[in-house]
C-alpha cells in the first residue's frame, strides 16, 4: 500500500469537497500540473485508497431514507478482507475500525427498508462477519 504524502491529502480532500472538480482546476487549485493530478488520481485509485466517486445529497433533501449504525464483528485475521467487501457496498457510507467487542462500525443510508433488509442479508454473508448489530437513526437531535 502507497503512503499518502500531503499532496495526496490535499487531492482526497478537494475531491472529497467537490468529486466533480475538473482535472484543470484541480491542478491550479493544488498548484502542479494536470498530468500530476492525473498521475496521484490514477495511483490513489489503483492502490484502492480512493475506491470510488459518488453523490451526496443533503438529508432535508431527503428525509425517508433509512439510516442506520451497524456493529460488526469479525473473526480473527479476515478484518483486510472484511472491510474490503463492505467498502464495496455503496449503502456504506462510512466505515471505521474501533475498540471495544465490535470490531467495525458502518453507517449505512438505504432508500426503503427491503433494501435495508437486503444490505443486512449481505452484511451478515461477508466472510469472516461472526456477529452484527444495527441500530436505526429515527431523528437528530443536533440539527
Amino acid at each position: 500500500m502507497h503512503t499518502l504524502d500531503d499532496l495526496d491529502r490535499r487531492l482526497i480532500g478537494a475531491l472529497r469537497a467537490d468529486g466533480r472538480t475538473p482535472v484543470t482546476t484541480l491542478a491550479h487549485d493544488l498548484g502542479v500540473t494536470r498530468a500530476t493530478v492525473n498521475i496521484r488520481l490514477q495511483r490513489l485509485l489503483d492502490s484502492g485508497t480512493v475506491i470510488g466517486f459518488s453523490v451526496r445529497v443533503r438529508e432535508e433533501r431527503d428525509p425517508d431514507s433509512i439510516r442506520a449504525i451497524a456493529l460488526i464483528e469479525v473473526e480473527g485475521r479476515s478484518t483486510d478482507r472484511a472491510i474490503r467487501q463492505l467498502r464495496g457496498f455503496p449503502e456504506v457510507r462510512a466505515l471505521h475500525t474501533t475498540n471495544g467487542g465490535w470490531d467495525l462500525v458502518a453507517e449505512i443510508r438505504t432508500d426503503t427498508l427491503s433494501n435495508f433488509d437486503r444490505l443486512l442479508g449481505q452484511i451478515r454473508s461477508v466472510e469472516g462477519v461472526v456477529n452484527s448489530e444495527t441500530s436505526l437513526l429515527l431523528s437528530s437531535t443536533l440539527s
